[in-house]
């Protein structure tokens, strides 16, 4: 990392432990300039990076879900190893990205030295939670190793829905094999079962949102989400001398949901009368990803060169199925009651996404000596693309979208002295459009560009601080559509810019620390849908967050463990017509755990400790999720 020119922020497996982290969302407030976007009514996450969203993420470098805007299930952290934020377009080696960033999670490896892992959890709310890993050799095949991680949880969470708890099952088989000292294969697979409450949080009125009753839910009981999501990632690696390494990654993946719920879609009676429809969505994907790579290291004029050449190949497809009811019983927007019925509902939209992509990547690493490193990279993907929505109004297929795009990276890396690096860089990305845009047909592509300059500083061997300044443009994006829930629209080109600074690891022997702060100017900047200088939805001006932990080291509190720590976030604005914003929140964290030597752990996690009332995320006017209050978690941890 110390060599590229990016900006790459890093949530260590520790750290996660320690927070007791559930929720990648709560990993990620420990990484600057990084926001939940939401969870899309329960569905699924959604990030804001560098004040952009970003709605899908990358396993071990592989994107996931090529032809949809989100993934069908909520992340579990159970097999993971780190979670790793790229800053900025990374499309040269990642493929088809947002410009705000990549998130990459990392899982854990199979070992050759049996191990394993149980943990047990209850808190607030009635949250309980099962998670496991246990790690072997085979003893018949010499060089494999096997892992299996699992989870299970239920959450009744603090939300008034009338009965229903939400639940998530977790598998995840792993397996390495090194045939040979050249050559390693690794095998991931992760399957995923989820039944949720759909639920769109609370409601914005007369420009706020009320927090007097966070617990306040506008649906009924019968509204509901059910998603899974299977991935399978096979790797191999081999090493045909000291210089060359071939490896092929191939993947495929596959998912499905369906849902049905009330949403609200207006506010009459002098705004307190919530007006609203029912939803039925059934939607499945499907995708395979092959990537076929090629890194050499050799000397051209007398300067060394790490060059990796790449090919990718990506079949995605999507089949999403929307029917609506044309009227719905309303309800109070202070006193909401539950007990109407389901109604009958009609077409809304039919939509069948197909995408047949093929990228040829080449990036080259020149050492110039004297401290400076040069990394110039570029990638051209083309393909088809066939999006069609059908609806009502809306019958004639139309034909397959021909696409194409370069996306050139160059970035320069100086190391004035050892403990110091510095850089500077420019990069692009381009990104079919996957959104699900009512009464339109094959959308162009997104596009977007990012200049940054940035150092990192090891302030000892154990503490690193980073900084970066940027400036992202993007081109062609998808919002939500201000006149259909649930739809998009395409507006014309946003800009974020902006600072941020991020400090991880350990002060002395016991203290570890890691803490991050940004600054945001998020704004549109051409648009005829939306005023041109209006903020981007859900990005704060500025963020903060620190959380630290001191294991004391002899005497009789050898063995324990204390932590604490703050996140803030300013106020955000709740959609582009910048019609509503919410408050800026801090919330308070506090860690108590004891280690029994190598055979275990207990520990108590307390979030929220002042029992701020705030809107975690808002997505729109009629959804907006509200952060949990005051919770206690309970863990005991058994090792092998």
């Amino acid at each position: 990392m110390r060599d590229t020119p990016q900006s790459i922020q890093v949530v260590p497996r520790d750290v996660l432990v320690d927070q007791q982290d559930v929720r990648l969302a709560d990993a990620l407030q420990n990484v600057s300039n990084v926001q939940p976007g939401g969870t899309l009514q329960g569905r699924s996450e959604t990030f804001i990076i560098r004040g952009f969203a970003t709605q899908t993420y990358a396993i071990d470098g592989v994107l996931l879900n090529q032809a949809s805007n989100f993934y069908t299930v909520q992340r579990d952290l159970a097999d993971v190893e780190r979670i790793e934020v790229l800053k900025g377009p990374a499309s040269v080696l990642y493929g088809r990205g947002e410009p705000g960033g990549l998130i990459n999670v990392v899982t854990r490896q199979p070992t050759l030295v049996p191990s394993g892992d149980l943990s047990i959890q209850g808190g607030s709310f009635g949250f309980r939670r099962v998670q496991g890993s246990v790690s072997s050799p085979i003893p018949s095949v010499e060089g494999l190793a096997a892992r299996i991680s699992f989870a299970g949880q239920s959450d009744p969470t603090f939300r008034n829905y009338g009965g229903r708890d939400n639940s998530r099952t977790f598998v995840a088989p792993a397996f390495t094999w090194n045939p040979s000292p050249d050559t390693r294969v690794s095998f991931l697979g992760e399957f995923t079962r989820t039944d949720t409450q759909y639920d769109e949080g609370l409601i914005a009125r007369n420009g706020r949102v009320p927090l007097d009753d966070i617990g306040r839910y506008y649906g009924e009981p019968f509204s509901r989400y059910n998603g899974t999501a299977n991935f399978g990632l096979l790797r191999i690696e081999h090493d045909v001398n000291e210089n060359v390494t071939l490896r092929e990654v191939f993947s495929a993946q596959g998912g499905a949901f369906d849902l049905i719920a009330t949403r609200a879609t207006g506010l009459t009676n002098n705004n307190s009368i919530v007006a609203r429809r029912e939803t039925a969505v059934r939607s499945a994907y499907a995708s395979i990803d092959s990537q076929t790579e090629m890194v050499a290291k050799f000397d051209l004029f007398g300067l060394r060169n790490t060059v990796l050449v790449g090919f990718e190949y990506t079949n995605g497809y999507r089949h999403s199925y929307t029917t609506q009811s044309t009227g719905y019983p309303s309800v109070g927007f202070l006193n909401p009651t539950f007990g109407s019925a389901v109604v009958g509902t009609t077409l809304q939209g039919d939509l069948r996404q197909n995408n047949d992509l093929y990228g040829l990547y080449v990036q080259d690493q020149v050492d110039l000596g004297y401290g400076l490193q040069l990394l110039l990279g570029v990638r051209y993907d083309t393909g088809t693309q066939f999006y069609f929505n059908r609806t009502p109004t809306s019958r004639a297929v139309p034909p397959d979208q021909e696409l194409s795009g370069t996306s050139p990276r160059v970035g320069l890396v100086y190391r004035p002295f050892d403990p110091l690096t510095l850089y500077a860089s420019y990069t692009t990305s381009f990104k079919p459009q996957t959104a699900n845009v009512l009464n339109v047909s094959n959308p162009a592509p997104e596009t977007g560009d990012q200049i940054e300059v940035g150092s990192r500083l090891d302030l000892t061997p154990d503490l690193t601080l980073s900084a970066a300044a940027f400036r992202i443009t993007r081109q062609n994006v998808a919002a939500t559509d201000p006149a259909n829930t649930g739809f998009s629209v395409i507006t014309g080109e946003q800009r974020s810019q902006g600072v941020e600074a991020d400090l991880a690891g350990q002060i002395l022997p016991g203290w570890k620390v890691i803490g991050s702060i940004g600054q945001l100017d998020a704004r549109i900047t051409k648009d005829t849908t939306f005023t041109v200088g209006n903020r981007l939805v859900g990005v704060p001006s500025f963020s903060t967050s620190l959380w630290s932990t001191y294991q004391f080291q002899d005497g009789f509190l050898r063995g324990w463990t204390v932590g604490g720590g703050i996140t803030y976030v300013g106020r955000r604005t709740g959609d582009l017509n910048n019609s509503y914003s919410v408050g800026g929140y801090a919330h308070l964290d506090a860690a108590l755990f004891y280690d029994f030597d190598e055979h275990g752990r207990f520990s108590l996690n307390a979030r929220n400790l002042t029992d701020r009332r705030y809107i975690e995320q808002p997505f729109n006017q009629f959804n907006n999720a509200p952060g949990a209050p005051l919770s206690v978690l309970a863990t005991i941890t058994a090792k092998l």
